[in-house]
């Protein structure tokens, strides 16, 4: 009986205590699993749209499509943009709650510096809602704080050394999708290549009935009546899957001259939608080094002096693309036959 009550008298003594930490003023009540430690959403497939402010007047917002997410309701995100941005989300968590003396400074940094995160779900409701802010002084704590709360946190991603806030702090152009062409094979209809100063080479492929069958781009350019190459088409539509540029410059203070230049080529895509795709190539070195290589069937080959290009994508964005990347898209008519020599 003594030691039943010994028992009865240490659990109330001990609900006294948890009673009085939860519910003393200034105090831990909410260090433990309270609303405003909660910054994670744990399925991150219930987020369907990103809202992002900063203090300056910026706004992002980034929307999940099927099988992609849109920036700003007119361009595709960067994939390896938003990857790092949905870990983010998915994994934050706090690091520490900083000491009451340093409460004051963390909220005013977070108010005048900081970037308010929005997250909502598939049919519009708000999941979360936070600030996020600068640093810790060794680089790897961001300053947080759950919109409607007092009290902020130190928040971390897991096995990463880091602020977490550089994920969500890209601006304008940082968030797009830089390929110039994200087609697949089987989607496409059509794909044009356009040499103006080099017409005999210009080619147009176009799918048919039976495959597809190239031929010239100009009139004036005669039939090739040979055979095709073996799998040709296939190896030269898969080109065209993920072809990237390095960056947009459409800030370039050149822009305009750039374009008013003659490009080397034109590339026009069509899918089996309808959707058509241009870019226009003017390399950043003088024409004469640009030639046709015989020996490979007609593929045209730049001199290794050429290392980037400016794209003019659909006359809306110039961006800027390396030579190594873009130069097994320039084909040429004659790419997609047997050569003559074999033929004999």
């Amino acid at each position: 009986m003594r030691r039943t009550l010994l028992l009865l008298a240490l659990f109330l003594l001990l609900g006294a205590g948890v009673f009085w930490y939860l519910n003393n003023g200034d105090d831990e009540k909410t260090t433990l699993a309270g609303a405003d430690r909660d910054f994670a959403v744990e399925d991150i497939g219930q987020v369907y749209k990103i809202f992002i402010a900063d203090r300056e007047g910026g706004r992002t917002t980034l929307e999940r499509k099927d099988g992609y997410w849109l920036y700003n309701g007119d361009y595709k995100a960067r994939s390896t943009v938003m990857e790092p941005l949905l870990q983010a989300i998915q994994n934050m968590r706090i690091k520490y709650k900083p000491p009451q003396a340093s409460v004051k400074n963390m909220v005013e940094a977070l108010a005048t510096q900081g970037l308010k995160v929005e997250l909502y779900g598939k049919n519009g409701q708000k999941l979360k809602s936070y600030y996020l802010g600068g640093a810790t002084a060794d680089e790897r704590g961001a300053f947080a704080i759950i919109d409607g709360a007092e009290q902020p946190y130190v928040v971390e991603l897991p096995a990463w050394e880091g602020n977490v806030t550089v994920r969500f702090a890209h601006k304008g152009d940082d968030w797009r999708d830089k390929r110039i062409f994200a087609e697949e094979p089987e989607n496409i209809q059509s794909v044009s290549i356009e040499y103006p100063r080099q017409r005999d080479l210009s080619f147009r492929l176009e799918a048919t009935a039976d495959g597809y069958e190239a031929k010239p781009f100009f009139e004036t350019t005669p039939l090739i009546s040979r055979p095709y190459r073996e799998g040709s088409v296939e190896t030269f539509l898969a080109k065209f899957e993920s072809l990237s540029a390095e960056e947009f410059i459409n800030n370039h203070p050149d822009r305009d001259s750039i374009l008013q230049l003659v490009p080397f080529s034109i590339i026009t895509l069509v899918n089996k939608q309808g959707d058509t795709t241009q870019a226009r190539f003017y390399p950043i070195i003088p024409e004469k080094y640009i030639s046709q290589d015989i020996k490979t069937g007609g593929i045209i080959e730049v001199s290794s002096d050429i290392e980037r290009y400016y794209v003019s994508l659909d006359d809306r964005d110039l961006l800027l693309a390396q030579h190594l990347v873009l130069r097994e898209a320039f084909w040429s008519y004659g790419s997609f036959f047997q050569d003559r020599k074999l033929l004999n």
